[in-house]
């Protein structure tokens, strides 16, 4: 058996094309297009990289792209103003700040002041608890679980019915896309750092679905992988590669070329999730604007 590769890209190119079309309906009919605005802290060179890319795709979509940077000492106070700004202006329908926010800032504060009718990336307390609320339905989806789900549906993966392992808990993707795949109707589980070795060992090889979100480069081991398996990697950390001009390179969590031969579908780093997450971005961007103009 040899993976059928999930081309993270090409789907979410596929979504992006999806969008635009809706863009240009909507755009015909209320002579306005959603707006995202992306407010980066700072000069890190990996959280530039991510919010330029960004930008180019929401701009590809038809959007107006909002660029607000700000200086690595900005106050608490200042940053709070900023957010809250956005949210009063009319043409803005989505706000994400990349993080992580240099040390000074309080991060949680400063997600908390976006409106939950502009949260993008859905990390407000009120699109998180309404997550994980039975019978409750967000704002706005998280970008990568959101993501996951949307490549394995568009790749023919079942999912009600199945047995999924998650590894990973974090608030960021462990947690909700667990909470997706159980409202997709398949029987979860977490693994983490916490989970015995040998236990994990085995969740993993009877798992129908496996999504790897530990940020540990080839943690997941490709005899682990049960045959006939879907595994999706969320994992991206950068490991140290010379031959690469950059000098890193992005792993993911699963050891790739072992785990093609037992898996029936399984997603590529990089070229998989990452697109996705983006796609996923600019879906609720759209969203929110959908509402601002009375079409939701």
């Amino acid at each position: 058996m040899t993976a059928t590769i999930v081309d993270g890209k090409s789907i979410a190119q596929d979504i992006r094309n999806e969008i635009k079309a809706e863009v240009d309906a909507l755009n015909a009919k209320h002579s306005k297009v959603p707006g995202l605005a992306a407010i980066i802290v700072g000069e890190r060179k990996d959280s530039q990289t991510y919010v330029r890319l960004k930008h180019k795709a929401a701009e590809e979509c038809g959007f107006v792209s909002f660029n607000v940077e700000l200086p690595e000492a900005i106050a608490q106070e200042d940053l709070e103003a900023k957010v809250r700004e956005l949210n009063e202006n009319p043409d803005c329908h989505g706000i994400i700040v990349q993080l992580p926010l240099p040390s000074h800032i309080d991060e949680k504060k400063i997600l908390d002041t976006i409106n939950p009718e502009k949260d993008a990336d859905a990390l407000h307390p009120i699109n998180i608890g309404r997550l994980h609320c039975k019978g409750d339905t967000p704002l706005f989806l998280p970008c990568t679980p959101a993501g996951v789900i949307e490549m394995l549906k568009r790749s023919g993966v079942t999912i009600a019915g199945k047995r999924a392992v998650v590894l990973g808990r974090s608030n960021i993707v462990g947690a909700p896309v667990a909470t997706l795949l159980m409202k997709e109707n398949a029987t979860v589980t977490i693994v983490h750092s916490a989970t015995p070795k040998d236990m994990l060992v085995e969740l993993v090889g009877s798992a129908d679905i496996v999504i790897a979100a530990m940020g540990s480069p080839g943690f997941v081991q490709g005899e682990w992988i049960k045959k006939g398996a879907a595994v999706i990697d969320v994992g991206t950390t950068p490991v140290d590669d010379a031959t690469k001009k950059a000098g890193y390179r992005l792993a993911g969590d699963v050891c790739f070329n072992e785990a093609k031969e037992r898996a029936a579908y399984l997603s590529p780093v990089p070229g998989g999730v990452g697109p996705m997450t983006i796609a996923m971005l600019l879906k609720n961007t759209l969203q929110g604007f959908k509402k601002n103009v009375g079409e939701i």
